[in-house]
């Protein structure tokens, strides 16, 4: 398997250098920015539903190797939520009333496959789909908020992360790993500008980015407050409560740790086209 991925990037190069010594104006890779809309996938939507966009935006370096391959740094920022008031179809999730939202902050390099010659400048050349694919970085840090204050989820510990009562459970990472696959269209208004749409799904290595995941644990993990009060770990580890008798027995599935979190951004970008020319050689 080694050996036919070499050959075939190989094969790649080849090609791309060929294309690439044959074309007198050479686009050399693009600077761009975007703006569009970003959704979540998890344990409070699992049936994939885009009833929640919010505001993403990013911006990113292209270095083209000829007219079809490029390799890219992106840059991107998300809002991300959900909630269970939303899942209608499950009277469980309906009753589990959990709710969340975050900001994400992501870091990846992707490599992009142009299906049409691009060669901006060029009318025959300047319209191209195309996919990508890479593997990226990003930061998370969901919050809720309660009695109208908001309240970082992760330091509650809300499925007894960091509890000595449950010390198989260790607090999550606010970063994690993810994999971008992506589809896109381009446009070159002329040699310089560029219009496009792109649509980038990621898979992720978290199943946190809701905080939500496991099961439901016992309510001696969240000590009273000094004048005791609930605190605010118990109320938002099971907000069942605020619509009838409470669903969160102790082992109870709260989520589903098997199915990673996802997420989905859709963005119109501009860009820049950094070009250089070559004479043509004498024959």
């Amino acid at each position: 398997m080694k050996r036919l991925t070499a050959v075939f990037f190989v094969a790649i190069s080849i090609f791309t250098t060929n294309i690439h010594a044959q074309e007198p104006v050479v686009q050399e890779g693009e600077f761009g920015i975007g703006v569009g809309a970003g959704h979540y996938f998890g344990d409070l939507n699992t049936r994939a539903k885009l009833n929640r966009p919010k505001i993403a935006a990013g911006i990113f370096f292209r270095k083209n190797f000829g007219n079809y391959i490029a390799a890219r740094i992106v840059a991107n920022y998300a809002q991300l939520g959900y909630s269970d008031i939303y899942n209608t179809h499950n009277e469980f999730m309906l009753t589990r009333n959990l709710s969340f939202n975050t900001n994400v902050w992501e870091l990846s390099l992707r490599g992009d496959f142009n299906f049409f010659r691009f060669l901006p400048g060029d009318p025959e050349f300047n319209f191209t789909p195309y996919v990508s694919l890479g593997v990226g970085v990003f930061s998370y840090d969901p919050y809720a908020y309660l009695q109208g204050q908001k309240y970082f989820l992760r330091p509650l510990g809300t499925e007894g992360q960091g509890s000595s009562l449950y010390p198989d459970r260790k607090p999550y990472s606010s970063m994690a790993i993810c994999f971008p696959i992506g589809v896109g269209i381009k446009y070159a208004f002329n040699e310089r500008f560029n219009i496009g749409l792109e649509i980038t799904h990621r898979f992720t290595t978290t199943d946190y980015l809701d905080d939500v995941s496991k099961t439901y644990v016992d309510p001696a993990v969240f000590p009273p407050l000094p004048d005791g009060s609930p605190s605010p770990g118990l109320l938002l580890s099971d907000r069942s409560y605020e619509l009838g008798t409470p669903i969160g027995i102790k082992g109870r599935q709260r989520g589903v740790e098997t199915n990673k979190d996802q997420f989905i951004t859709a963005m119109i970008y501009f860009s820049f086209n950094l070009q250089s020319y070559k004479c043509p050689s004498a024959n």
